[in-house]
């Protein structure tokens, strides 16, 4: 990859940001997608990434057909599709040669679902007699409570937890705030790991992030991740776990429970409704199970 296409993928990444405040997690996705794409137009076709053509495109995505998914293929589309797009605002090319291109067909994926009786059973793992442990709880905890994506959670600051009434303020996608209800168990562990074991990891530290390492700095998403992974083996959990099991576990719970979908909507900072009836499907294959399972003619 040259140089100047290089500077041109970060001045594209530089604009997402200022434009519209996606997370570090996305744009580093976009730049990968971009690169990955350069260089495979580099090497087959020596040209710079500014110079693809619709054939170029087209010759890219079918090259990825069979060593990716389709949904990966079609976050490959969507980032040349933003980038031309720019290019196209900035005056450095008079077409986008993505225009005429179909995004693959993707079959609906539902969520993971976990019952009521297995998030319970995670939630108990953590050994609160520790302050790793006492911290996890309250994430878990308070990951299920709220609803939260795993990078809101790590990035939450104490100034966003209001105790006095029961809120969280959670700067979600798009930097869109949002407030959630804490709950009281969530809210009962959140003080303890605050009062007790944040102190501790801290170690005289300054941290802006409520749930911090043994070394005193704000945990990562990979790190949680790892938590999950961990407690789901502890509990016995066979099911296949993605980053945002508990938040999908909050929706559908919900749902089962009688709530609406659009204060679901709304709880999970969803801003298209049809974001959210994702969860009405995963509530209703539930309750079918269920019916087929206890029910004399199921």
């Amino acid at each position: 990859m040259s140089g100047a296409s290089a500077t041109q993928i970060e001045n594209f990444i530089d604009v997402l940001w200022m434009e519209q405040g996606l997370s570090r997690h996305t744009l580093n996705a976009y730049r990968t997608d971009l690169v990955k794409f350069s260089a495979w137009l580099w090497q087959t076709r020596s040209l710079t990434i500014d110079k693809a053509q619709y054939d170029d495109v087209n010759s890219y995505m079918q090259a990825c057909q069979d060593t990716v998914s389709p949904r990966t293929r079609s976050r490959y589309l969507s980032s040349l599709r933003k980038y031309f797009q720019f290019l196209l605002r900035e005056g450095l090319r008079d077409d986008n040669p993505t225009a005429r291109l179909a995004s693959p067909k993707l079959g609906r994926s539902l969520p993971t679902d976990l019952t009521e009786k297995e998030v319970e059973e995670m939630l108990a793992a953590p050994d609160t007699t520790t302050d790793n442990g006492l911290r996890d709880k309250a994430m878990l905890e308070l990951i299920y409570a709220c609803g939260l994506r795993v990078s809101e959670l790590v990035n939450l600051q104490l100034m966003q937890v209001n105790m006095l009434q029961g809120v969280l303020r959670v700067i979600g996608k798009g930097n869109r705030e949002r407030l959630v209800p804490l709950g009281e168990i969530a809210g009962e562990w959140l003080e303890k790991y605050i009062k007790i074991a944040r102190k501790n990891l801290l170690k005289g530290r300054m941290c802006n992030e409520i749930f911090v390492s043994n070394r005193g700095k704000s945990l990562t998403r990979q790190a949680f991740w790892h938590r999950i992974k961990h407690y789901a083996k502890t509990a016995g959990i066979k099911t296949n776990l993605s980053p945002h099991t508990m938040r999908h576990a909050f929706a559908t719970h919900l749902l089962n429970h009688g709530a609406d979908l659009r204060s679901v909507q709304m709880l999970l900072g969803h801003q298209d409704l049809s974001t959210t009836q994702i969860y009405t499907h995963v509530a209703k294959e539930r309750l079918k199970s269920l019916h087929h399972q206890h029910h004399p003619r199921g």
